[in-house]
């Protein structure tokens, strides 16, 4: 039975993770900052465990890591999910405490999370799996701190693939394009209200790049992430796997 974390699982693409293993049998922990979206998953989800941790801050990530001893007694899976966009702003407009809030959680709040679960994916030669986005092979405009936070993870994620090898642990990357959900509709909203557009042009600029005119559904990137523990997922790591309707960068 895997022993799974999913950081920032409390909706949107991490409780679709979350979910995809709870239904193949996993024990699934996930930690939030939002108490009251917890509290929404564990009443969604029976036997799904919750703890409150804000991953900008590292006393919340100890006490993560001393619940999942309790919880879960190991782990076999990290689910690097937890992520924030910041304002939708360009780059001369975002102010700095916004940079450094998106990049602390982003990068420096995954790093803090991976750096505690490494020793227990040694024990169980186990599998990181590590939430980048499309913005992580792209530009992304009035998005500055976000793309390059996606951008670092890259990196972040073919580095620890070489560390790890040795160990057995697999480490890949997931980079979701357009994502149905609260989010998605956030980020169209923002771009909407700097280009005067409205919502529905500015959803079918979005859609006229990709091969495929849909928005995925999290709940296919939760099918990647399970993908990726299995046997044969685990002959993959070090990769950067688009799930994106075959965006064209353009």
């Amino acid at each position: 039975m895997k022993r799974v974390l999913v950081t920032g699982g409390a909706g949107g693409i991490g409780l679709a993770v979350a979910r995809r293993f709870l239904a193949d049998g996993a024990r699934v922990l996930v930690c939030d900052v939002d108490d009251t979206a917890l509290d929404t998953a564990r009443a969604t989800l029976p036997g799904l465990r919750t703890v409150t941790c804000d991953c900008a801050d590292v006393a919340d990530i100890d006490a993560l890591f001393v619940a999942l001893d309790r919880e879960l007694g190991g782990l076999d899976v990290l689910v690097n999910n937890v992520g924030i966009g910041g304002p939708t702003l360009p780059a001369d407009q975002l102010p700095s405490d916004d940079w450094r809030r998106v990049l602390g959680i982003n990068l420096t709040g995954t790093f803090e999370v991976t750096r505690r679960a490494i020793p227990l994916l040694k024990e169980s030669a186990g599998t990181i799996i590590v939430m980048s986005s499309a913005a992580g092979r792209y530009g992304y405009p009035n998005r500055i701190a976000y793309a390059t936070s996606k951008w670092g993870l890259i990196g972040f994620t073919k580095t620890l693939s070489m560390e790890l090898g040795a160990h057995d642990i697999s480490v890949n990357a997931i980079l979701p394009g357009a994502v149905g959900g609260e989010r998605f509709d956030r980020v169209i909203a923002g771009r909407a209200q700097i280009s005067g557009r409205s919502i529905e042009e500015e959803t079918a600029l979005g859609l006229a790049t990709q091969s495929l005119k849909r928005i995925t559904a999290p709940e296919h990137v939760a099918d990647l992430a399970l993908f990726l523990t299995t046997p044969a997922g685990r002959s993959i790591s070090g990769a950067a796997l688009p799930i994106d309707c075959d965006l064209q960068h353009g």
